[in-house]
Formats: structure tokens, sequence, C-alpha cells
């Protein structure tokens, strides 16, 4: 299992193998390089504890749990989540500011706390089979063990050609778990799990305040949060794509290192995606040491290489730049900050806009917006109008989550085996996303930046950066996601984040006079992938081969006549890059994971199948 993720720790392992439990670990050393070694105990060895992640506070946790009486035999972080245990049990982890997964093995008390951070941030998969509890940072890692059955998690299929990834409590894997953000799980041999949540964010506006008053504050929780996630002993850097988020990171930096920040930008030869000049813009107003690199459409070259880190299908194609720039920052740094959450804490996204437009066709009367979505059925897949009719005749969040589908249900009817949809048909895969909505209070706004935290930021966002930077053994850290930064953003009126057309209104005034006024001016242009011209052009030949192949027929999930269709319709100037490259992503998981075993060492050719029952299960077990 720890051989599965050298890249996560190519620094060191080891292992810790008590009664009625074994402990593994691969370590990326960032603090304490000399005694940082884990698993790591308390003082008479009764408690351990492995740990990915970074406590940001753990100085001060230390300083607090010496004063109760404990002894240090490290340096490191990792070492103030036995002690906080042995104080507080399960409720630990409300102590920690940071990004983690972690387990703690009592040996007295012979139970398990596995833990993941607030927000996200880091990965935790388990799985309970024969009696047993196996639990990784990546999916890969249970995979290793041969119990674990390689079948697939209908749902979760159906929520990634839905949303373009998997979802927040299940895998790829039938009967593999994530455990969610903000949760904590404890198990005993032989007891049933039991998984607790102990952090939520709650949007209450503060409307008692000033426009002033959220202005500085937001300066001085960011540097705060800056300066936290700086502590490091090995060089550190920062993703700048040139937008506000990055660049208000980079700023921070500046000021508070003496040396000039590495920074690190991924630009394309398409000139229309390429935002390198924006990136340069700022590197040079804040004198950093930049490095950037410009991508060319020999994006299969690398796919083996994404399909294996990205550990699950994987529907954003932004995923390709985010690995590139992690390589180039690879090269000069262990550690880089990123800009990631500024969209869903400040309403920074252009569909926030659009929601706020399409709110008047709330106002459209029940019966009205059923006709409207039955005329909108009976005109052909691909005609002007179609989509636009069935979407206005939706209420609510399921027309904010219309604009997000990929696959609609008809599309998936067409794209699925008939068998296959039979077993799709039964998930609804807006549920879970109905659920947030529904434990969301007040303003529209809030409601959906707070399903957006719960689900687009941890599955796509967060998943894209953690694995994309470990596939290269370095560690991104969030500082806008703090914790303490999240909850004040949570207090600030919707008013003062989406404000008259404006997006991310009171964080642009935050920024006003640090950084230069054409980034604050600029548009929203988010990481977009020339995918559409690429599968138009050179890798057409191959993506058509890819798709289209014995292989995947023979393994008889999707519909080869309506993916030649997707094709046809795409080379004829239809968008449909992500449709295509998620089921890029699915095949080529398919060929590594699930038709064959992957053996170590990890890379062996998986172009040939097994048969077409491979892997192929109903919901109930049966195979099909």
């Amino acid at each position: 299992m720890c051989a599965a993720m050298v890249h996560r720790g190519p620094n060191d392992e080891g292992y810790h193998l008590g009664i009625g439990a074994g402990l593994g670990m691969r370590r990326l050393s960032i603090i304490d390089l000399d005694t940082g070694h884990q698993p790591v105990r308390n003082e008479d060895g009764s408690i351990w504890t492995v740990f990915n992640g970074e406590i940001y506070n753990f100085k001060e946790l230390r300083g607090e749990l010496e004063r109760q009486g404990h002894s240090f035999y490290t340096a490191t972080d990792t070492e103030t989540i036995v002690h906080l245990y042995e104080e507080y049990g399960t409720h630990c982890v409300e102590k920690m500011r940071g990004m983690f997964a972690f387990a703690v093995w009592d040996e007295t008390r012979r139970q398990l706390l596995l833990a993941r951070d607030r927000l996200g941030i880091k990965p935790l998969y388990y799985t309970e089979v024969n009696g047993r509890l196996l639990f990784a940072s990546e999916l890969k890692a249970i995979l290793q063990c041969p119990e674990v059955e390689r079948s697939l998690n209908w749902r979760a299929v159906q929520h990634l050609f839905t949303f373009l990834c998997t979802p927040s409590s299940e895998s790829i894997v039938e009967g593999v778990h994530k455990l969610e953000p903000g949760h904590s799980l404890t198990y005993s041999p032989g007891q049933r799990i039991r998984i607790e949540r102990y952090w939520d964010v709650q949007f209450q506006p503060d409307y008692g305040r000033s426009e002033d008053y959220f202005v500085e504050r937001l300066r001085d929780l960011l540097e705060e949060s800056v300066r936290l996630h700086l502590v490091s002993d090995v060089p550190l850097g920062a993703f700048l794509s040139g937008g506000i988020d990055s660049s208000a990171v980079v700023a921070t930096m500046a000021r508070l290192t003496p040396a000039p920040v590495k920074t690190f930008s991924i630009g394309f030869a398409e000139e229309d995606f390429n935002e390198v000049q924006y990136a340069r813009r700022v590197a040079d107003a804040l004198g950093t040491e930049h490095h950037e690199c410009i991508l060319q459409p020999d994006v299969l070259a690398i796919l083996k290489d994404l399909t294996f880190h990205l550990d699950e299908p994987f529907g954003d194609s932004s995923a390709i730049p985010t690995y590139m720039v992690s390589k180039l920052a690879a090269e000069h740094v262990k550690v880089v900050l990123s800009g990631d959450g500024g969209d869903e804490l400040f309403a920074g996204y252009d569909k926030y806009l659009v929601e706020g437009k399409e709110r008047k066709y709330r106002f459209l009367p029940a019966p009205a917006r059923r006709v409207l979505g039955v005329i909108g059925t009976m005109i052909p897949e691909g005609i002007r109008g179609r989509n636009f009719l069935r979407h206005i005749s939706l209420a609510g969040g399921q027309r904010y989550l219309d604009a997000s589908t990929l696959f609609r249900w008809e599309q998936q009817r067409m794209l699925f085996r008939p068998e296959v949809f039979a077993w799709l048909s039964s998930y609804d895969p807006w549920q879970q996303a109905g659920e947030f909505l529904a434990r969301a209070n007040g303003n529209w706004l809030s409601a959906l930046q707070y399903l957006d935290i719960q689900s687009y930021l941890p599955l796509d966002i967060l998943t894209k950066v953690d694995r994309m930077s470990m596939a290269h053994s370095i560690e991104t850290r969030v500082p806008l996601l703090d914790h303490k930064l999240v909850e004040f953003a949570a207090t600030i009126p919707p008013e003062l984040t989406l404000r008259t057309g404006t997006t991310k209104y009171i964080f642009k005034r935050a920024m006003r006079g640090v950084l230069p006024p054409e980034i604050l001016a600029r548009p929203k242009h988010g990481f977009a992938v020339p995918l559409g011209r690429w599968f138009r052009g050179q890798l057409e030949h191959v993506v058509r081969e890819l798709l289209l192949s014995d292989t995947s027929r023979r393994r008889g999930i999707v519909n080869s006549d309506y993916v030649g269709k997707l094709l046809e319709w795409h080379a004829k100037g239809r968008d449909l890059d992500l449709h295509l490259w998620t089921l890029i992503s699915f095949e080529m998981w398919c060929r590594t994971f699930l038709d064959r075993a992957f053996e170590m060492p990890l890379w062996e050719d998986t172009r040939e199948a097994l048969p077409a029952s491979a892997g192929l299960r109903s919901p109930h077990g049966v195979s099909a």
C-alpha cells in the first residue's frame, strides 16, 4: 500500500505493527527534517499516529500541551496530534488549524480515529472488508489489498458523467468510501463504524458592520493565514495565474518574506486561451522570481500519468495544466501556495451572475414551466433553443445545478448500454446537492456558495490540486481556506460579495493599492484548456481510436454508436470537449485499474483488456 504512494512521500517511510492494527506512512519531509519520522507515538507508546498535511498552529498547541505536562521527542507538528488526543480524545481535531488527514490508533482502548480537514484539502479513503477497516490517502493504495473487489460503483459513475467527478462520500469502486470534509470516523475491531461531523460553515451575514470593517478584517486575516502557511524547512513558492486570488496570495507572501517569491505559471500556444501576460504583469509588479511554461497539444503523452495520479476518473480538463505547472514548480521548490477557494468564499464565479439574472424565471407559473420543458425535450438534440427551454423550465436549485450538468438524463440514456442505464436510473445525482441546499440558510447567493464549498470545491478543485501536485512530490497549501478566514467570509453580507454585477466586490476592495488595477478589473477567465481545438486537430484520430476501440466496446458500458455521434458533432463545431475528456478519463481509468489489476512496477502496458464482463457488476453484486 505504501509503495503505491511513493510519490506522496519520497523522503521516508515508516510502520507500526501493534496489537490489532498496522499503520504505514510515506513521508514528504517539510517540517523537522531530522526527527520527524512517522509513525509518531505518545510518551508510553500506547497511542500512535500517521499524518498527511500540515498543522499551522502546532507551535501554539505544543506550548499549551507542554504546560499540561506532555513531553515531546520531535520538533514536528505530527506529535501534537497524539498529545491532543490524550487530552481531548476524538475532539482533538477541533483544536487544529490546517490541512490534514490522519489516523490515531489507541492501543489501550483498541480504537482507531480517522479525521479529515474541514474543507477537504487532503484526501482520505476507507473500506471495511472481511472484518477489517482499510484506509489510505489514495484509492490505489487500498486496491493493493487483494480482498478489495474492483467493481464499479454505479452511483459514482452517474455522478461522474453528471458533474465531472465522483460523489463526496463514495469512490468509483464499489464499497470504497471517502471520509467527507469536516468529519471524523471512529472504529474498534468488531464494532460498527461511527462517523461524525465536527465542523460546518454557517453563512450568517453580519449587517451591523461597515464595509470598511470587512475590508480591513479581510486584509488582516489573509496576512495571518499566509504567514502561518509560510512555515517550512524547505524552499517554497506559489502558483500564479494572474487572477485576483493567486495574485493576492503572492502579494502577501512578497510582503512577508525578504527574498523574492518564486512563482509559476502555465500558458497555451493558442493566444485566446493564454493568460501568462497577466501573471507576468503581477510578477513584475511584485518582483517575483517568475517561471512559466507554454503547453502544446501533446496531452496524450502524459495521459497514463494523469490517469494513475488522479486515482479516479475525472472530467475537469484543467487537471492537465495543473499537472504541468506542478512539474515546473517541482524543479525549484517543495511547497507551493495557491489561491484556490476565493471564488467560493467571495462569489467569484460567473455562474453566480447568471443565476442572479435567471432568477426572474422563478415567477413563471409551474404549469408554464412544465410546458416549456416538454417543448424543449421535443426539439432534436443539437438544435438551438432546446437546452434553453429545458433550463428555464427548472426551478431554484435545480436550475443552478442544470447549468453545471455534463450529460443530462436523456443523454445518459443514449450514452450507456440499456442494462447499465437501468442500474444508473435508480440513483439521483442531484440528491446530495439538494440536501446541501436545504442545509443552507437565508440568501440565495449564500446557499449557492455553501453548495459549492461542500461539493465543487473539495470534489473538483481541491482533488485536482492535491493529486496533480503530489504526482510531482510537492505540497500545495491553500491559505484562503484557513477555516478562520472561511468562517469570517461567511459573515460578509452577500450584497458586498456580488454587487451590481461585480463579483468579489469586497475582496477587490481589500486588494486596492496592493495589486495592479488591470488585475482587479479584468474579467474572470478560469483555467480553460483548448481541448476542443486539439480534438479537432492533431489529436482527433487518437481520441477516436481510444473511445471507439474494441477494448471499450467489449467492456459493454457505453454505447459506441452514441459516442461516435458525439465525435461527429464535435468535429462539426459543437462544444463537447468536456464530454469527450470525461469519456477519455473513464476509459483510461478502466484500462488501468479495472480491466486488470496493476502490479508493481506500476507502469505495465494496459492496452490489452480482459473479456467484456471484467469488473461489470449489477448493484446487487451479481456478475453481469
